[in-house]
């Protein structure tokens, strides 16, 4: 690799801004987690609870279906965002930085995927217990496209394009 003579930096110079560059995105990721998973965690906790009350036994098959997709999306979602914190405190300080950035973000994007199709869920079994008609399905569908355009498409779109801040 050829050096670039204006660049004074000794390679342990660039080891360490690496190093450094790790370290800030392993305490984004950490950071991002922290404010997703206290979302999922009450979702979740009202997930339990559900068909401990009264009126669940008066739910058709259909929304005891949605029901289920929707605990088991929280579940998942929870799996998920949990795991890149368990993974850096597993693998503490056996130099495994990039793979938790690396791994963490996934999982990430993933629990997100999966907590998107838990509260789609959530509000179309209320919605649908409410409802008798189509209001459920164009609601759901349409916070569905916003999760998706919000969480997603909009980052995507920004980096196929190249664009920058700087």
């Amino acid at each position: 690799m050829a050096r670039d003579p204006e660049d004074n930096r000794t390679p342990s110079d660039v080891t360490e801004d690496r190093q450094d560059q790790r370290n800030r995105q392993l305490l984004e990721l950490l950071n991002e987690l922290r404010v997703a998973m206290p979302g999922v965690q009450v979702l979740f906790g009202f997930l339990l609870t559900v068909p401990f009350q009264q009126r669940f036994s008066q739910t058709t098959g259909g929304q005891r279906t949605i029901y289920t997709v929707a605990l088991v999306s929280a579940a998942v979602a929870s799996a998920l965002l949990i795991a890149p914190g368990a993974l850096h405190r597993v693998t503490f300080r056996a130099r495994q930085k990039a793979f938790i950035i690396q791994w963490g973000s996934w999982q990430f994007i993933g629990g997100l995927a999966a907590l998107a199709v838990a509260m789609s869920c959530s509000v179309l079994l209320v919605l649908d217990f409410l409802y008798q008609d189509a209001t459920p399905v164009v609601i759901v569908a349409a916070l569905a496209i916003l999760y998706v355009g919000l969480w997603f498409v909009l980052g995507v779109y920004r980096r196929l394009r190249g664009k920058r801040d700087w």
